[in-house]
């Protein structure tokens, strides 16, 4: 078969490795209901009113959208309060980071900057551009290490990339501590502060900095409509940014890359005010319950704030793994983070968290 060259960087990468999929565990396990609590998704669906406008508007589909989807952007202004002008959507959040990397980084001159054990797209997307990744070692207690990052940060750091609330760990940086770190940073770098799971901390305004935004000139802020918002399906997210860089990232990206349907959808959420307390308050009352009954299970659990648990099990993580995937239950390992001892669920509704607290008991008892 005839040979085609490729970059260097391409021949060495790993693909993504999602979690596994319902329709994956019934087919191998011949199991008619699975639990699914591996991929941080709304546990409550999507909302109705949302599904109402997707079927109303999927006659529409053969329409391009409006480039740069300019509705959604002014009502998730309105949402912020902050202006227009510093709001880029994208295919996800991760287009964001994508196109922050492509649009600002030299290759072979610039790097970015993280921790370690964290999301990998940061990592695969600084590889993909050919840009130099570099980490810093979390603390001992898997905290995020900003003191670190701030140090580590030099001339050519264009991007320093902060998860908060952090995945796998749901350890979240505060306010105050971020503030610090963007007024330390080289004049050339940029915070970039994912909130993928900002929905879920509490206090809110203790952790999020976009309620300060005009008071930084370096903060990038970037959401998902993923999780809170039940559309991890249809591929929507935002980032915050200065205003030149977002008019640059306008310029240069592709057009349509948000499709129609997921904008209405989008629209719709944010304004589904009972959907999102709804969703809140199960995550909310089902992490309490997770987090007691695993400790009564003789499981370390992390605290967190986002709408899953880290726990390191009595028991051999991927041993717990297997048997919980064989009863149609559904977690992620953590070996891929580089945490091969711990295990993270998400929460699931009130039925569903009982089963796998009901599921994890019988498990560790019989081992």
């Amino acid at each position: 078969m005839r040979e085609f060259s490729m970059r260097p960087e391409i021949l060495e990468f790993d693909p993504y490795k999602p979690g596994l999929s319902v329709e994956e565990i019934k087919e191998r396990y011949g199991i008619a209901n699975v639990v699914k609590l591996a991929s941080n998704e709304n546990p409550l669906g999507t909302s109705p009113r949302v599904q109402k406008v997707i079927a109303r508007e999927a006659a529409r589909t053969f329409r391009y959208p409006q480039n740069h989807t300019p509705r959604l952007t002014t009502a998730l202004a309105k949402h912020l309060g902050v202006p227009e002008a510093n709001i880029v959507t994208g295919h996800g959040s991760d287009e964001i980071i994508d196109m922050l990397i492509r649009m600002r980084c030299v290759p072979g001159k610039d790097n970015i900057l993280c921790y370690s054990n964290c999301f990998s797209m940061y990592r695969h997307t600084a590889k993909l551009c050919g840009v130099e990744y570099r980490e810093v070692k979390r603390g001992d207690n898997f905290e995020l290490p900003l003191d670190r990052l701030a140090e580590a940060a030099d001339e050519n750091t264009r991007f320093v990339f902060v998860t908060s609330p952090d995945n796998p760990t749901g350890l979240a940086a505060g306010v105050e501590e971020l503030s610090v770190l963007a007024g330390v940073l080289p004049k050339d770098c940029l915070l970039v502060v994912d909130e993928a799971y900002i929905d879920f901390v509490w206090p809110p305004e203790s952790y999020t900095p976009l309620q300060a935004f005009e008071k930084f000139e370096n903060l990038v802020v970037l959401r998902t409509f993923s999780k809170a918002y039940g559309l991890a399906g249809l591929r929507v997210g935002y980032g915050v940014m200065p205003q030149k860089i977002a008019e640059y990232l306008r310029r240069a990206r592709i057009p349509f890359t948000v499709n129609l349907l997921a904008e209405e959808a989008a629209i719709t959420a944010l304004e589904d005010e009972d959907f999102y307390n709804a969703t809140l308050a199960t995550v909310m009352s089902g992490r309490d319950y997770v987090r007691a009954e695993l400790e009564k299970l003789g499981c370390e659990v992390l605290p967190s704030q986002a709408n899953f648990l880290m726990f390191l099990p009595p028991t051999s993580a991927q041993r717990l793994f297997r048997e919980l995937l064989r009863r149609g239950i559904i977690v992620r390992p953590l070996a891929s983070f580089g945490f091969g001892r711990y295990i993270r669920v998400n929460m699931g509704t009130e039925k569903e968290n009982e089963i796998f607290i009901r599921t994890m008991r019988e498990i560790i008892d019989g081992a």
